[in-house]
């Protein structure tokens, strides 16, 4: 059986951009990284190198499901040392808000999960969210709130590995 997925955002589970501006989270560093849609500003960062290490000891396979798309394994990658990871592509829905409350991606990582299970890491999700991947979803899944202002911490991966152990892994 293949392992489960886990979905990672970044803004939020990785990088807590909601902390207080003047003060960088213990143990992260600041990235100045391009800003896609605004050629000539840079976005500030905040990434913990050691993130890579305990989300790879979790058994999942992992993709990107954030709005970098590609663009996470040029900057984040390397920063919190992950290998090149595959990655949604959201098409059109990239940052399109939906009349119905769900966020605009919990679609497409429905799709791309295809009935495998999954665990998704966001700052942004909702009982919406939790109702569409209910509906349309065929397999087990964990919608998991990230706060962005703490970012990642040791108890969210005792989640996730927690999730992943009651599906035999």
């Amino acid at each position: 059986m293949d392992r489960p997925l886990l979905f990672l955002d970044v803004d939020g589970p990785l990088n807590p951009y909601a902390a207080k501006p003047e003060r960088r989270p213990a143990g992260y560093l600041t990235l100045r990284v391009p800003r896609i849609r605004e050629p000539g500003s840079t976005l500030r960062v905040w990434l913990n190198p050691e993130h890579g290490a305990a989300l790879l000891a979790l058994d999942f396979e992992l993709c990107w499901a954030t709005a970098w798309e590609a663009h996470a394994n040029r900057w984040v990658s390397p920063a919190v040392n992950l290998p090149e990871l595959p990655y949604i592509d959201f098409g059109p829905a990239l940052l399109r808000e939906r009349p119905d409350d769900v966020h605009w991606k919990t679609e497409r990582v429905v799709e791309y999960a295809a009935g495998r299970p999954f665990a998704w890491v966001d700052d942004e999700l909702g009982d919406a969210d939790e109702a569409y991947v209910a509906a349309h979803h065929q397999g087990p899944a964990l919608l998991h709130h990230v706060n962005p202002r703490i970012g990642l911490r040791e108890g969210d991966f005792a989640v996730l590995a927690e999730f992943a152990c009651s599906l035999g892994h």
